[in-house]
């Protein structure tokens, strides 16, 4: 059959059909955006969890009341540590260790040392170099708030503070330390105890504190004293 126009109604028919059918070209370059647009999409969701992973350890410390920021212990600071453990005794432990140089010079020193932090970044760090130093046996490290440890255990103690958490600090160690014990403070005294020794200048400034000066009871030498008889 034919239309009023004398062409074929199987013609008209076949063009019409054509209006509606996509070039394969059209569909193919729409699927290829679409998977372009799916993988953007998992690589930035894949970034954003990678970050958010990465960071969250070191941003959450900062949203604490108190809190260590890491700041790396430069190499004099280092020196004049060590410089106020000479002639010391007993196990050591680096409050807020960071990536666990004062901890590795302690055990290079001899001293069995624990280091504590928060940020398990800098933890599992701090063991690799560690490990890589040849101290893995006596520089450990784990991750730990500060103010939930007790410290009595300690005959040396090191703390890189900040002036916020000094007083309160200087209040847990006072109960907890034995009379033997020394504070060594880097960077920032403590506001109430007057220092035994001091060593470097400006951010390099170590103080140490004994804690039988602290406490008012200083170890004094006793001397024993001839005493004449009493003559009758």
């Amino acid at each position: 059959m034919e239309g009023g126009g004398g062409i074929p109604l199987e013609t008209l028919t076949e063009e019409s059909q054509s209006r509606h059918v996509l070039p394969a070209s059209f569909e193919a370059n729409s699927l290829q955006k679409s998977n372009w647009g799916f993988l953007l999409t998992g690589l930035v969701s894949g970034t954003l969890v990678a970050v958010y992973a990465v960071a969250t350890p070191f941003i959450t410390p900062a949203l604490r009341k108190v809190c260590l920021p890491f700041v790396p212990a430069t190499t004099k600071q280092i020196e004049n540590v060590v410089k106020m453990l000479r002639c010391r005794r007993g196990s050591l432990v680096d409050i807020g260790s960071g990536d666990g140089r004062i901890v590795i010079a302690a055990a290079k020193e001899g001293f069995t040392a624990v280091g504590y932090e928060l940020n398990p970044w800098l933890v599992w760090y701090s063991r690799y170099r560690a490990w890589r130093e040849g101290v893995h046996g006596s520089a450990k490290f784990y991750i730990s708030d500060l103010w939930k440890v007790t410290f009595s255990q300690y005959s040396n103690v090191v703390i890189f503070g900040v002036p916020q958490m000094m007083l309160q600090l200087e209040k847990k160690l006072e109960l907890e330390l034995d009379d033997d014990a020394r504070v060594i403070a880097c960077r920032f005294p403590f506001p109430h105890w007057t220092p035994d020794h001091v060593t470097g200048e400006g951010i390099d400034t170590v103080w140490a504190y004994d804690a039988s000066t602290f406490r008012g009871r200083e170890k004094r030498p006793t001397s024993m004293h001839f005493q004449p008889p009493i003559q009758a």
